[in-house]
C-alpha cells in the first residue's frame, strides 16, 4: 500500500484530468481509484523489477512512489496508464520501418495500429518508397508514391483510439534527396490534409552547404539510385521557408547531425524521430521518458537544492531502466530492439516558472548560462546512475562497438536524457510545458463540467503584491491581453514576465540550443514567431537552428492555422454590436426540390435529404435506418439546427467545415473513406448532394472539455485538460 504519510500534491484541475483519463474505472464507468492508488499502482508495478537483482521491492516501490507524490518526477503517460495492468505497454516513443513494398507496408501499418492502441505515438521515414509515376514491376503498374501511404497511415490513425481518449501522433519524414520532396514539402498547406501527422524534411549537411553555395541538389530515385533531376538547393530550401510559413509545416530534421550523436552507429543509421522530433531512434526501437518539475527544486530564495536535484536524478534513471524490464511491448520485435540499446528519456518540464522565480528573461544570456548549467547536471548525474546501474545489472546489449564501449565507460542506458513536450504532465504537475515559455499570463480554463474559471500566473501575482504594483484594473488589463505587454509597469517585470509570441525568435532558438548541448537525444520545442513575422524571419530561424547545434527545429507562426483559435488573454474580445437587426431565418415556401444521399455510419445507414432554393442548401432533413431513439434524436436535432443555419443565410461550406472531421466512437470504412461519426457523415452527405469538397483543418475546440486548442512544440492541445494529438 501507499506510505499514508504522503498523499499526492495534485491540484483540483489535476485531479480532474486524472479522472478523465488515468484513473481505473469500473465497467460502469465510475472512477474507482484514488490518485495515491494510481500512483502506488505504477510504483510497485515498476519496482518488481529490482526483485531480479536482489532488492526489495517494498523499499524501492515507496521510493518511487515518493518522488511522483511530491511531484518531483513523472513518468509519461502510458506508464501511468498501463503500469499494473494487463496491457502493460509503458513507452510513449516508436519509430517503424517503412519498406518500399506492398508487404511491408502494411505490416507497419498492423504494428503502427497496435502501437496507437496501447498509447505510442509513432515515427516513420517514407523515403524508401519510390516515387509517384515509378515502375511497379511486379504488377506493370505505376507507383503512387510515399505520400499516398502517408495517407492511408493517417486514416487508419484517425480510426485507432488511444484509450478511447485521443488519436495517435505520427512523425512522417521524406529526404531531402527524395524525388517526391516537393509535393511532400507542401503538403500541410492544403487546409486538413495528413492532420494525424507532423511533418519534418530529412536534412543532410550537403544540402545546407549547396544552399549557401548557390549550388545544385540532385533528387535520386531510392529503388534505382539513379538521379532523375537536378533542382537549384535555394529552390528546395525557399519552398521550405514558404511552407513552414504558411502553415507551421515541414519542420527540419538534420539526419547527419543525428548521426553523428548515434550512440550505437554499429547497430544501424537512424533515419526518423518520434512525434514531436525529441527521440531518434532506429528503426522497431521505443524509448520511455519521464520529466523532472524543476520549479519544485528551488528554495524560497530561489536557488536550485542540487543535492536534493541529483538524488531525484538518480532515482529517475533507476525507475526509467525498470521500466524496460516491466515493459509489455507490442510486438517482439520492437522489444528485441529496445532490450538492446536500453534507451531511456530523462527531460524536465517547468523551465518557464524557474526564470519567473529567479527573475531572469527567457531567451536572456543569464538564462541559457542557466539552462547549460542545470541541464548539464541532470545529464552529468543521469549518466553517473546509468553506470552505477551497469555495474549492478550489466551494460546494454549493444555496448560493444557502441561510442560507449569505444571510451571504456561501461553504461546501463545508450542514451540518457531527453526534453520532451509534457503537455499532460505539466498539467498534472501544475506548471510549464517542457522548456517552452508561457503561452499567456493569464487564460480561460474550462472545467470538465461547465464552469469557467479566469487564472492568472500566480508567480505573477506574489510579485505584482510584493513590489506593491496592484493597483484597481489591472488584473483585468492582464486578463483581457494575456500579457503585460503595452501596460504601464517596470520594465524588468515586463522583461522577465513575457509570453511565447512576445519572446523574438533568436531567444527562442538559443534556448533549444542550450538544452541541445547537454541533451544525449534532441529536444521538443517549438519556436513561437508573431503573425506578422515574414518568410525572412522564418529562413533565419532556419539556419540559426542548423548553425547553433540544433538536431531539428519545428517553427509556428501565430493565427496561420484557420484551426488556431487560442490567442493570448481570458476574457474574449467582444465584437462590436451590430446596428442592423438580427437576421431572421427564411421563410419556407410550400414546395422545395432537392436530393437524398445514403451514407454509412457507425450506427446505421443515414439518409440526408438536402433540399434546395435559388440552387443553394436551404434545409435538411436526415434520418437513421435503425438505430436507439437518442441517437435518432441526435440526428433530427443536427439537421434541424443545419437548416436552420442554412435558411438563416449561413454558407453550407461553413457548415460542412465545423462538421467535417469530428470524431466519434464507431467510425467505420465506407467508398470514399473514414465516417467518423454522425456529424461527420452528415458532413460528407452535405458535400456530395452539392458537388463540392471541404477540407476540415479538424475541431478548433477541445474535444474532451470544450475549451481552445494551441499549437505547441509540434502538437495540438488543449492547456486546460488532457487532450492532445502528440503527448
Amino acid at each position: 500500500m501507499a506510505p499514508e504519510e504522503m498523499k499526492p500534491g495534485f491540484s483540483e484541475n489535476a485531479v480532474k484530468v486524472l479522472e478523465k483519463r488515468y484513473l481505473r474505472k469500473d465497467e460502469a464507468g465510475k472512477v474507482n481509484e484514488t490518485p495515491a492508488e494510481l500512483l502506488w499502482r505504477v510504483a510497485n508495478a515498476v519496482a518488481a523489477a529490482e526483485e531480479q537483482w536482489g532488492f526489495d521491492r517494498q523499499t524501492r516501490a515507496e521510493e518511487f512512489y515518493g518522488i511522483m507524490s511530491r511531484l518531483l518526477f513523472l513518468p509519461n503517460s502510458p506508464t501511468l496508464m498501463n503500469a499494473g495492468s494487463d496491457l502493460g505497454q509503458l513507452s510513449a516513443c516508436f519509430v517503424l520501418p517503412i519498406g518500399d513494398s506492398m508487404e511491408e507496408i502494411f505490416d507497419t501499418l498492423k504494428a503502427t495500429a497496435l502501437v496507437h492502441k496501447s498509447g505510442g505515438g509513432t515515427g516513420f521515414n517514407f523515403s524508401k518508397i519510390r516515387p509517384a509515376g515509378d515502375i511497379v514491376r511486379s504488377t506493370s503498374g505505376v507507383a503512387s508514391g510515399p505520400i499516398s501511404f502517408m495517407e492511408l497511415f493517417n486514416d487508419a490513425t484517425e480510426v485507432v483510439k488511444q484509450g478511447g481518449m485521443r488519436r495517435g501522433a505520427n512523425m512522417g519524414i521524406l529526404e531531402a534527396s527524395h524525388p517526391d520532396i516537393f509535393d511532400f514539402i507542401k503538403a500541410k498547406t492544403t487546409r486538413g490534409r495528413l492532420a494525424n501527422f507532423n511533418l519534418s524534411v530529412g536534412i543532410p549537411d550537403a544540402l545546407m552547404q549547396a544552399v549557401k553555395e548557390n549550388g545544385e541538389w540532385d533528387l535520386r530515385n531510392p529503388r534505382s539510385g539513379e538521379v532523375v533531376s537536378t533542382v537549384k538547393a535555394a529552390e528546395l530550401f525557399d519552398l521550405l521557408v514558404e511552407s513552414a510559413w504558411a502553415s507551421g509545416d515541414p519542420g527540419l530534421v538534420f539526419l547527419d547531425r543525428i548521426n553523428d550523436g548515434n550512440p550505437t552507429p554499429q547497430a544501424g543509421r537512424i533515419e526518423s524521430t518520434n512525434p514531436c522530433g525529441e527521440q531518434p531512434l532506429l528503426p522497431y526501437e521505443s524509448c520511455n521518458l519521464g520529466s523532472i518539475n524543476l520549479v519544485r527544486f528551488l528554495d524560497e530564495e530561489g536557488r536550485f537544492d542540487w543535492e536534493k536535484l541529483g538524488e531525484v536524478v538518480e532515482t529517475a534513471v533507476r525507475f526509467l531502466d525498470d521500466v524496460i524490464e516491466m515493459n509489455h511491448y507490442p510486438i517482439p520485435p520492437i522489444g528485441e530492439q529496445s532490450r538492446q540499446n536500453r534507451k531511456i528519456g530523462l527531460g524536465i518540464m517547468g523551465w518557464a516558472e524557474v526564470l519567473f522565480e529567479k527573475g531572469i528573461p527567457y531567451g536572456s544570456q543569464e538564462s541559457v548560462s542557466l539552462a547549460e548549467e542545470v541541464m548539464s547536471f541532470i545529464q552529468s548525474r543521469g549518466h553517473e546512475a546509468s553506470e552505477a546501474l551497469a555495474e549492478e545489472r550489466g551494460c546494454f546489449p549493444n555496448w560493444e562497438g557502441s561510442v560507449w564501449g569505444k571510451q571504456g565507460r561501461k553504461m546501463r542506458n545508450a542514451t540518457v536524457t531527453t526534453i520532451a513536450p509534457t503537455g499532460t504532465l505539466s498539467i498534472l504537475a501544475d506548471c510549464s510545458s517542457g522548456i517552452e515559455p508561457v503561452f499567456a499570463l493569464a487564460y480561460r480554463r474550462k472545467t470538465f463540467e461547465t464552469e469557467t474559471l479566469s487564472v492568472l500566473n500566480g508567480i505573477l501575482l506574489k510579485r505584482l503584491e510584493e513590489r506593491g504594483l496592484m493597483r484597481p484594473g489591472l488584473l483585468e488589463a492582464i486578463s483581457e491581453s494575456g500579457s503585460l505587454e503595452g501596460l504601464d509597469l517596470p520594465e524588468e517585470v515586463r522583461r522577465v514576465f513575457q509570453t511565447s509570441h512576445e519572446i523574438p525568435f533568436e531567444a527562442h532558438v538559443r534556448m533549444q540550443a542550450a538544452f541541445q548541448r547537454f541533451t544525449d537525444n534532441a529536444v521538443s520545442k517549438t519556436i513561437n514567431l508573431p503573425n506578422e513575422a515574414d518568410r525572412e524571419d522564418i529562413r533565419r530561424a532556419f539556419w540559426l537552428s542548423y548553425e547553433s547545434g540544433c538536431k531539428g527545429i519545428t517553427v509556428y507562426r501565430d493565427r496561420c492555422k484557420e484551426s488556431q483559435v487560442l490567442y493570448s488573454g481570458s476574457l474574449e474580445k467582444p465584437e462590436a454590436q451590430s446596428k442592423e437587426s438580427p437576421t431572421l431565418p427564411r421563410r419556407r415556401p410550400s414546395m422545395l426540390r432537392g436530393t437524398t444521399v445514403k451514407i454509412m455510419t457507425g450506427f446505421g445507414n443515414l439518409y440526408l435529404t438536402v433540399n434546395e432554393m435559388d440552387s443553394r442548401p436551404f434545409e435538411v432533413f436526415a434520418t437513421l435506418g435503425k438505430s436507439g431513439k437518442d441517437t435518432q434524436a441526435h440526428t433530427e436535432a443536427l439537421g434541424r439546427l443545419i437548416s436552420l443555419a442554412l435558411r438563416s443565410g449561413v454558407p453550407v461550406e461553413e457548415v460542412v467545415s465545423q462538421l467535417k472531421g469530428i470524431g466519434g466512437s464507431q467510425p467505420v470504412w465506407e467508398a470514399d473513406g473514414i465516417i467518423l461519426s454522425l456529424p461527420d457523415a452528415i458532413a460528407r452527405g452535405l458535400e456530395r448532394a452539392g458537388g463540392f469538397k471541404v477540407d476540415s483543418q479538424g475541431a478548433e475546440m477541445c474535444p474532451s472539455c470544450g475549451s481552445s486548442l494551441i499549437h505547441s512544440e509540434g502538437c495540438i492541445r488543449c492547456r486546460s485538460c488532457d487532450f492532445s494529438k502528440c503527448d
